[in-house]
């Protein structure tokens, strides 16, 4: 089954997935990571984005976002993908695409999925066999939503922000989120939607989507 266009809500956080062509590796020395951090931050603040969670896995990046305008999350998106290609061609001396061409995403219903979609993103080198905890994995924004380390492209959701009146009581209950088990349930969910581009929600959240751009949500059930 196709993807579905993409949603266009200010507002609505969203589950952004953009992968190396072919899985090919994206990232292959420190210094990427940080040149890709620094322009995220750069046309996140030019394009009206929220950066909420994010991972960069080597031939990957997950981000969990809110936009503020239709178009922040199409133009964030192309700004990024398209310095950094031409950052990699030149310093590795190679031509051609590096991304897939198409990125993915989905809306999150921030009551019910939140927390579920940050901790799926920041147990992404966890489940790779990568590190053992999510803390040791350096390209993450664990750092800040379960750390306390300042990350200037980092924003807090509201969601993450009811977790406590302090900082140190949001990290400790951010924290302790990681103890328990990620169900299988929610991690096919999760990765369902983000793959087809349905919405990831309750069914009252759905039903709202499904409201307001008149558009199916979720595919239909066989009879």
């Amino acid at each position: 089954m196709a993807r579905q266009p993409r949603y266009r809500i200010p507002g609505l956080a969203q589950h952004v997935v953009q992968r190396g062509n072919n899985k090919q590796a994206c990232f292959y020395h420190d210094d990427d990571y940080r040149v890709y951090l620094d322009r995220l931050k750069l046309y996140a603040e030019q394009y009206g984005v929220k950066i909420h969670a994010f991972i960069l896995m080597t031939n990957h990046v997950h981000l969990l976002l809110t936009p503020e305008a239709e178009n922040s999350v199409s133009l964030f998106i192309q700004a990024l993908g398209r310095f950094y290609v031409q950052y990699v061609n030149k310093r590795y001396d190679r031509s051609g695409t590096l991304w897939e061409g198409r990125y993915r995403a989905t809306l999150v219903d921030t009551d019910n999925y939140y927390l579920a979609v940050s901790r799926y993103i920041e147990l992404n080198p966890v489940r790779a066999l990568m590190v053992d905890h999510p803390a040791a994995y350096p390209w993450s924004s664990f750092h800040a939503n379960g750390l306390g380390k300042p990350i200037q492209l980092w924003q807090p959701h509201q969601t993450y922000m009811a977790l406590g009146e302090t900082a140190e009581q949001r990290q400790k209950a951010y924290c302790e989120l990681f103890s328990q088990d990620f169900s299988a349930k929610a991690l096919a969910e999760i990765r369902y939607a983000t793959q087809k581009g349905w919405v990831l929600g309750s069914e009252r959240f759905k039903q709202q989507i499904a409201k307001q751009t008149s558009r199916p949500v979720s595919p239909r059930r066989l009879r």
